[in-house]
């Protein structure tokens, strides 16, 4: 179903796609638009497994393309350093094909937006991460995305540092 990466040698194995996933902490969520156009957008997240979770308004373009088409990508830049001697990048990124949809049990919402703000909150302690989703969480919409296929490509120099 998903193609096979043509530059093989690149291939980053799963453990490292996962890991650049789990300690990144922003990426592109990709999906078909409005009119056929496709629409990237930048994303704060979470890894838990095989899902990933973004938050978000409840109304909006993301919304709407979500509604109508479930299938979408999510990239991850994990390095990206410019080698002008070169003319290249020695880059590491990975590509997330799968399906989100916008959970609607409140239990589901709650511990997504919990797990995420788990991440981001630092030193903020549980107390203070929980009165902050409670000022928020009415008007709060959580995305689930389920990964269907990982994968991780980086510059053959790279590799050949290795």
């Amino acid at each position: 179903m998903f193609r096979e990466m043509r530059r093989k040698k690149q291939l980053l194995p799963d453990e490292v796609s996962r890991g650049i996933l789990e300690r990144n902490t922003s990426g592109v969520l990709s999906l078909m638009g409005e009119e056929g156009y496709p629409y990237g957008v930048p994303l704060s997240y979470v890894l838990v497994g095989d899902k990933i979770f973004f938050h978000c308004a409840k109304e909006g373009h993301k919304i709407d393309a979500i509604r109508n088409c479930e299938k979408a990508s999510f990239c991850v830049i994990d390095q990206d350093k410019i080698v002008s001697e070169e003319y290249t990048t020695y880059f590491r990124s990975v590509i997330a094909f799968g399906r989100v949809h916008i959970l609607e049990k409140e239990e589901e919402k709650l511990r997504a937006i919990q797990i995420l703000a788990g991440k981001y909150s630092g030193d903020q302690g549980e107390e203070g991460i929980n009165m902050e989703i409670g000022k928020h969480f009415a008007n709060l919409c959580m995305l689930q995305f389920d990964m269907e296929h990982l994968t991780g490509k980086e510059a053959i120099e790279l590799v050949r540092m290795r």
